[in-house]
């Protein structure tokens, strides 16, 4: 009931808004237009065989077209009345005059004023069906980008929230008790904010790449990019960030070109490593690969460590999920960043996904080639 209330209220308003004026303007002249040029076939047709009994068929085949093109069932009806008299009136002796008594007529008249109304019936049908299936996903991608928002929104609580109360925190702390703090501490307080403040910017470039990503349509600008070189940029970026984090690289030895955002899928990349250099507990370096089908290229993060938990993996990539080694106040939760992730890979039009190996985790996500 709640959905067939929201298609009534939300769906079928919209179809009956699209018979305005242009669309039957649109018909008016389509109707026209094939109407002149049924015509103007069957004159060549007679005045090469002088047959009229396979004039009748250019106009049904016409009527046909009419009542697939236009709306409603108007256009197919009066098609038809006018396909009978153009018949009646210029094919059929005494030419240039209407004569209905002529045996046959009624039964041409009927024949094609049923082709039209069925065949009006069926295409009005399935452009309602077509329409009502079109809306339908509209909606649902509306839901699924306010769910995905909703996700965010939560996840950005947590992550932007704690870092921000430890870095008040450990401030407070230097300022208040600072002639009680030996030197070991007040560098553990300064680190300690400095840590913090680097995961916030962290945070900032995340929530910054999104901003990249065009809302309305979901889509990114593409242009086409060396896998190699995305990925060399990402691991350099993080090596930045993370001096000690151990990586091993392995990608294809044909070069691989495929069209994205290269700020946007580095950003992924680095999202992938962090997470899997800081929560993995990896006692091996981090390996990190690309493979290629026909269609898709597919990048690999794959770590040695304690793998994530299965309830977690359902809900992994929208913002909510965390891993089980991590404490409810932890400033480094993994949701709000695979959250972006999955934005930036679904507007790429490809997949991500994780799944636990015998040891450690693979992250991993595709993009098409082309």
């Amino acid at each position: 009931m709640k959905h067939t209330h929201l298609f009534r209220t939300a769906i079928i308003p919209r179809i009956h808004a699209k018979h305005t004026a242009a669309g039957k303007l649109y018909s008016a002249c389509i109707t026209l237009i094939l109407l002149l040029l049924a015509t103007a076939l069957s004159f060549l047709y007679f005045s090469i065989s002088h047959n009229s009994a396979n004039v009748a068929l250019i106009y049904i085949l016409t009527l046909l077209l009419i009542a697939r093109m236009t709306d409603g069932y108007f256009w197919g009806i009066f098609a038809a009345l006018i396909g009978v008299v153009c018949i009646n009136f210029l094919f059929t002796y005494p030419y240039w005059a209407l004569n209905f008594t002529l045996a046959g007529y009624p039964v041409t008249f009927i024949v094609m004023l049923a082709i039209s109304l069925l065949t009006s019936a069926t295409t009005t049908h399935m452009k309602q069906q077509m329409q009502i299936i079109s809306e339908r996903e509209r909606l649902l991608v509306e839901a699924e980008k306010e769910k995905m928002r909703a996700n965010l929104l939560r996840a950005i609580s947590h992550d932007l929230r704690t870092p921000l109360t430890s870095i008040i925190g450990a401030g407070t702390s230097y300022l208040e008790n600072g002639s009680y703090l030996n030197e070991q501490q007040k560098q553990g307080l300064v680190a300690q904010i400095l840590e913090d403040s680097n995961w916030l910017l962290n945070m900032v470039e995340n929530l910054l790449s999104v901003t990249r990503i065009h809302g309305g349509s979901a889509t990114v600008n593409k242009s086409w990019e060396s896998v190699e070189e995305v990925l060399s940029e990402a691991v350099i970026r993080l090596k930045k960030r993370l001096p000690d984090a151990r990586i091993t690289v392995q990608v294809p030895d044909d070069l691989l070109m495929i069209p994205m955002d290269a700020i946007l899928i580095e950003q992924v990349l680095i999202n992938l490593l962090e997470n899997a250099v800081l929560h993995s507990k990896s006692q091996q370096p981090i390996s990190c690969y690309v493979q290629a089908s026909s269609d898709f290229v597919y990048f690999h993060v794959r770590d040695y460590g304690i793998g994530i938990a299965p309830d977690k993996q359902k809900n992994l990539f929208d913002g909510t999920a965390y891993t089980d080694y991590l404490s409810p106040d932890s400033s480094k939760g993994m949701g709000i960043g695979l959250s972006i992730c999955k934005t930036i890979i679904t507007a790429h039009k490809g997949n991500i996904d994780a799944v636990n190996c015998g040891q450690g985790t693979d992250f991993y996500f595709s993009l098409p080639k082309t």
